[in-house]
């Protein structure tokens, strides 16, 4: 139970992000029109990266099946919305793409990473061409209308709910025990199975947990789009993105991926608008930049500034606890 028990810096840190949130949440009541749409944005793909952080950040597997679970939770949405109420449909979703995270993570979790990765990559286009041979088979070849009648910070509130969620969650698992088995996982996972822990079991559960929450992100955008189709879905350039946005904060703090999708929502915003028919090339240089300009992310910056001035002022920086270390690209540096 000591686990448990907060410390003072601990409670100072919880009190400083319940104002955040705080903060966060008014922005419908002083934003609207294109500045809420910039801020619906953020808070979707802040709960999508920090979400996918909580598998690939302690153990340094590169999950690139982020659409895939949320292309099943708007489907699950499009499909139920005049049959099932909306509140159901979400934690439906939730479900399903716990229960695929299961079967996927049980067939490829079990074997080295890259293996992992290779299978994540095309898991999007998978479930993408089952979809649309599903509605090739049911003689309709357009995809679903979903209605519901929302306000946009509706949506904005249930998104940064859900992204409290997801930080709530990644809080709580980096202060127990599944949270010390990954991080030891993601240092030598053969020392991990010489300590006895069981690491098939320890990453099939945090990839369903992770999962789950983008699967719930899908499901909440859904009616928000207001029309699905698989290339919609499914659309690679999310789960790209994602892995890019958490790669540019940080992905050794649990609060990195937010630091990250801030600055690169603004800027491909401004890409989408002066470059649209490059955007795929520049989204591979913005990769190419993160890697080997900046492998540990904007708080990797701000954490060596740090140091730096603590010793110039001749105070030796202490160790700083952490949920989810160390980065994906600085353990393949530090393994090359």
């Amino acid at each position: 139970m000591s686990r448990f028990v907060l410390s003072a810096v601990e409670w100072r840190n919880l009190l400083i992000c319940c104002g955040l949130f705080f903060i966060a949440a008014i922005v419908p009541l002083v934003a609207d029109g294109y500045g809420l749409q910039i801020a619906i944005s953020i808070v979707m793909y802040t709960a999508l990266a920090t979400s996918w952080l909580l598998f690939s950040g302690p153990t340094n597997y590169i999950a690139l099946s982020t659409a895939a679970f949320f292309g099943i939770g708007m489907y699950i949405t499009a499909g139920g919305i005049d049959l099932v109420p909306y509140p159901v449909l979400i934690l439906a979703s939730g479900v399903a793409g716990a229960v695929m995270a299961a079967i996927v993570g049980l067939a490829t979790l079990r074997v080295a990473g890259v293996y992992f990765v290779i299978f994540s990559l095309g898991l999007a286009e998978l479930v993408r061409q089952f979809m649309t041979w599903g509605q090739h088979v049911l003689g309709t070849m357009s995809g679903l209308y979903v209605t519901i009648d929302r306000s946009e910070p509706m949506y904005y509130w249930q998104l940064l709910l859900l992204t409290a969620a997801v930080f709530l969650v990644g809080w709580w698992i980096g202060r127990s025990r599944l949270g010390f088995a990954l991080r030891i996982i993601g240092n030598d996972e053969l020392v991990a199975v010489h300590c006895g822990i069981n690491t098939a079991r320890a990453k099939v559960v945090l990839f369903v947990i992770s999962s789950a929450f983008a699967s719930v992100a899908g499901a909440v955008v859904a009616p928000r789009w207001g029309y699905v189709e698989p290339g919609v879905a499914f659309n690679p350039f999310v789960s790209f993105q994602v892995v890019i946005m958490a790669l540019l904060g940080g992905t050794h703090r649990l609060w990195g991926p937010l630091v990250g999708v801030i600055p690169f929502v603004l800027l491909w915003e401004l890409i989408s608008i002066a470059f649209p028919s490059q955007t795929t090339l520049l989204l591979g240089v913005c990769f190419l930049l993160i890697v080997y300009v900046i492998p540990n992310g904007i708080t990797g910056l701000i954490e060596d500034a740090l140091k730096r001035r603590a010793k110039q002022g001749g105070v030796a920086p202490g160790p700083v606890p952490s949920p989810v270390q160390p980065s994906p690209v600085q353990q393949k540096s530090q393994n090359a």
